[in-house]
Parts: C-alpha cells; sequence; structure tokens
C-alpha cells in the first residue's frame, strides 16, 4: 500500500475545500441556500434550466412539439446557473426539492403542475400533447423502456466520466477506467440497436431519441466533454448516423441553444420568451 493511499474514515465528514471545480456548489444537504423567486412569463411553460445534456432535452422536446404546430407548448425559458448557485434559491428548491435542472412549470392546469427530472418532464409532455410517443401499447412500452434505460445510467455514469476525465482537479486512472469501461458499454447497447432500427425505439423519432440524443450523440460527435477520440467514437457507426440525423432536426438545432452561456456566440440563447429570439 503506498503512503498516499486513501483510508476512509468511520465517519465521512464534509469538507468543503475537496470538491475540485465545483467545490462551491456541491453540498451534502439539501434545501435552500437563499432567498429568492422564481421568474415568470407570459407562456402556458415556463422552463428553468441550462443547457447541459440533461437540461437540452426540454429545449429540443418543447421545440418539436412547437415545429409540430401545438401553439399551447409556447414557453419561457429562464437560465438558472448551477456554477453560481442558482438551484439553491427558495423559488427554485420549492419547484424542484432536489435542486438540479431541469424543472418545468406547467401553467395551463390550476393549480399548477411542478415538474421536475428529464424523463419525467418529457414523459409528461409527450403525454400531454399526445406527441413523440407511441400511441400502440407495444411501442409505448418500448419507447419508455428506452427512456427509463438513458435515465437510469446516462446521467450518473456519463456524468462520472465527465467529472474524472474533464473536470476533477487531477487525473486518476482508477476512475476514469472504471467509468469509460461503462460508458462504452451503453454505446455498445445503443450502437446494437440503432443497428436494426431508425430510432432508439423503433422506426419513430420518440422521447427516446430526445433524452438519448444530448448525452450519447453528442458525446460522439465530440460537443461532450471533448472525448471522442478517447472513446474511440469512429466504432460506433450506427450511433453517428443516428447522431448526425438527429443534429440537423431544425427543432433540435434551436432546443440546444436554449439556455446556453458558452461556445460560439451564434450557438448561445441564455433565455428563451418568442420564437423571434433565435434570430
Amino acid at each position: 500500500m503506498s503512503d498516499d493511499t486513501y483510508v476512509p474514515p468511520r465517519v465521512w465528514t464534509w469538507d468543503k475545500a475537496s470538491g475540485g471545480q465545483f467545490a462551491s456548489i456541491n453540498r451534502p444537504i439539501a434545501g435552500a441556500t437563499h432567498e429568492r423567486e422564481l421568474p415568470q412569463g407570459r407562456h402556458p411553460l415556463q422552463l428553468y434550466s441550462l443547457a447541459t445534456p440533461n437540461g437540452a432535452k426540454v429545449g429540443i422536446m418543447l421545440e418539436e412539439l412547437l415545429a409540430a404546430g401545438f401553439k399551447d407548448a409556447e414557453y419561457d425559458a429562464w437560465l438558472i446557473r448551477i456554477g453560481e448557485g442558482d438551484q439553491f434559491a427558495s423559488g427554485f428548491v420549492e419547484l424542484n426539492p432536489n435542486s438540479k435542472i431541469p424543472a418545468l412549470l406547467d401553467t395551463r392546469v390550476k393549480p399548477a403542475v411542478r415538474l421536475f427530472e428529464s424523463g419525467s418532464i418529457l414523459l409528461y409532455l409527450a403525454d400531454s400533447f399526445g406527441a413523440f410517443i407511441p400511441k400502440d401499447p407495444a411501442k409505448r412500452a418500448e419507447c419508455l423502456n428506452w427512456l427509463f434505460w438513458q435515465m437510469s445510467g446516462a446521467g450518473f455514469v456519463g456524468g462520472g466520466f465527465g467529472h474524472f476525465f474533464a473536470y476533477a482537479p487531477e487525473k486518476y486512472e482508477y476512475p476514469i477506467n472504471r467509468y469509460t469501461m461503462e460508458v462504452k458499454r451503453l454505446l455498445d447497447v445503443l450502437d446494437r440497436q440503432l443497428a436494426e432500427h431508425r430510432y432508439v425505439a423503433g422506426d419513430e423519432y420518440t422521447i427516446a431519441d430526445i433524452a438519448c440524443w444530448p448525452w450519447f450523440g453528442e458525446m460522439l460527435r465530440n460537443k461532450v466533454y471533448g472525448a471522442a477520440e478517447f472513446l474511440d467514437a469512429q466504432n460506433y457507426t450506427h450511433v453517428l448516423r443516428w447522431a448526425d440525423e438527429i443534429a440537423e432536426r431544425p427543432a433540435v438545432k434551436r432546443g440546444q441553444r436554449v439556455n446556453k452561456t458558452w461556445g460560439e456566440e451564434a450557438e448561445q440563447l441564455p433565455e428563451r420568451h418568442a420564437a423571434s429570439d433565435f434570430d
């Protein structure tokens, strides 16, 4: 055993200095840290988010709904700066007690419905508008299989990979290897599925695609973590074919800009309150 081997204490205690890049916002307790109400606009749906892989899902879904002609899907998108702790404001915690983006408020009904967890939001919107989810029970079940597959693995595994590969204060071989192995296993699962189907859940574009694309599609297109070469992206030919097709959808192009504050200026749209904002 080397001298620098970590030995866990009998009882873990919080060291505020050990959080690396995210030390200022990571903490082992829930609840609000400060008082601040959430803003509300004039549209039926109020989105509070940031264009991370999870956050981009809802912006894409809303833009797809609007493109499909659902006028009641008009929305205001408000920026939640997670690096500055906006997710711990009292108003946001009331909307999502887990203090994670995205969160959505549906004011079309009284009382308004709060929604958190990206998969829950996608499913709610799909059912509410009757779009991007199959009506046939067997096909719906397959769509939900892949939606929950993404929710159960990509966020934690992909996020863990990204943390140790791109954000950790030091590079550690063991966690990078551990998370890389699981990310590549998930990519192989998806690649085998897409070898036999045009879209994730079959031959119909659904919320399963909207959930998976910001993670797996953009990871292989080198838009997330800058890890495409490291992951040997070219080996996943079917995922890349699918990823490039989804990327060309006009609603996807718009949706991934919503609540984005980095990259080229033309790709950013910190807040969205009207379709004309994209211009």
